[in-house]
């Protein structure tokens, strides 16, 4: 199962016990039940972490670095595969790791540089690429955005007990375990599969030739009953395990835009952009559908900025719960493929880079139907 896979992935290494949050764990089914078959606690019934509500540590146990990909047990890839693969098309869901040529949040520019490792007349050609994890399609790792107010991350891990800077390792079995902790290689040795769905808000709100009741690239909140209505006209019911995918219209606007207008969204003062509201009843929707995990076109998953004052989803999703964001993917084709077969479930695989100690990845995502 899922939470016996973790204990494998470095079976020599071992770290220390976070402390304890504010209050105790709700009742709940013991750790060591299978995770497809336990009771779950709803969001109101998880404990607070100080001002923060839905703490879900103790969900997942204090010695976790899965989070919310503890929900993908081999009974819901399973499951999922076996419904979902019906004809065995397939979509890339990776933007060009080229795109946006010019990263937002003041990120490294991508260089990818093929060369001729012998001489132009060999046939023979290597590739060097320098960028930054985040600068395009990604997870957000749980060691990417913690408890700012707090100074934790993930499991009330403090920044102290985490490594920066250049990492070289030399012997796979001589690990030290502080220097990997909460790292992508824990999603990358599980894998990021189950079943898909997508909310596809771009076709829902210009259907009839209609237009966007929102700028992609301005601050808009999408609500709850937002993404209610488009999961009840696509006739999506949501299980436990799934991996939600919104369509909000980045990257179709960015497709249509100016290379003046695209340059143009780095060097705004401050960034903008359309997602998910920073509210309870958005984290009480999420983590009640008990989604593994949330992704979307958007630079952002979340509503950027956030109001003043009220703290940003990331840290609830990655830092109480452990959940995956994604950001930057390319559902463009998607979007056409759900249209043509009628169906917005499908097979679900992303593998990130198995970067020891990583803060984030690439998702190497993709959808089967």
């Amino acid at each position: 199962m899922a939470t016996q896979r973790l204990k494998g992935i470095f079976s020599i290494i071992k770290g220390n016990k976070a402390e304890k949050s504010d209050q105790k764990s709700p009742t709940t089914d013991k750790a060591d039940k299978p995770t497809s078959e336990r009771v779950l606690p709803t969001f109101d019934e998880l404990p607070n972490f100080h001002d923060f509500k839905g703490c879900a540590w103790d969900v997942w146990g204090r010695d976790d670095e899965l989070g919310t990909i503890n929900l993908l047990t081999e009974e819901v890839v399973q499951r999922a595969a076996k419904e979902e693969v019906r004809t065995g098309r397939t979509v890339c869901l990776n933007w060009p790791i080229h795109f946006p040529s010019r990263p937002l949040f003041g990120r490294k520019i991508p260089s990818i540089t093929t060369y001729a490792k012998n001489g132009p007349d060999v046939p023979i050609r290597d590739d060097v690429i320098h960028i930054n994890t985040q600068s395009g399609s990604q997870w957000d790792g749980l060691k990417h955005y913690g408890l700012r107010d707090h100074n934790v991350f993930y499991n009330n891990t403090p920044p102290t007990a985490l490594s920066e800077g250049e990492m070289e390792l030399h012997d796979p079995s001589e690990i030290d375990y502080g220097r990997v902790k909460l790292g992508m290689q824990n999603w990358a040795k599980h894998g990021i599969c189950g079943r898909g769905v997508l909310l596809d808000l771009v076709s829902y709100y210009t259907a009839d030739g209609g237009t966007l009741p929102y700028n992609p690239w301005a601050t808009y909140p999408l609500t709850v009953a937002d993404l209610e209505a488009v999961a009840k006209k696509q006739g999506v019911e949501f299980r436990r395990g799934d991996i939600l995918i919104l369509r909000v219209g980045f990257i179709q606007k960015y497709y249509a835009s100016t290379n003046e207008d695209k340059h143009a969204l780095r060097d705004q003062t401050l960034e903008t952009f359309t997602g998910i509201e920073q509210s309870d009843e958005m984290k009480r929707f999420i983590w009640n559908n008990h989604f593994a995990a949330v992704a979307s076109d958007q630079p952002s998953m979340e509503r950027w900025p956030a109001p003043e004052g009220v703290p940003q989803l990331h840290q609830t999703f990655l830092g109480l719960w452990g959940m995956p964001i994604g950001e930057f993917f390319d559902v463009e084709e998607l979007s056409q493929v759900c249209k043509e077969t009628g169906r917005y479930t499908f097979f679900f695989t992303s593998w990130p880079l198995n970067i020891l100690g990583g803060a984030a990845s690439p998702p190497n995502a993709a959808a089967y139907f």
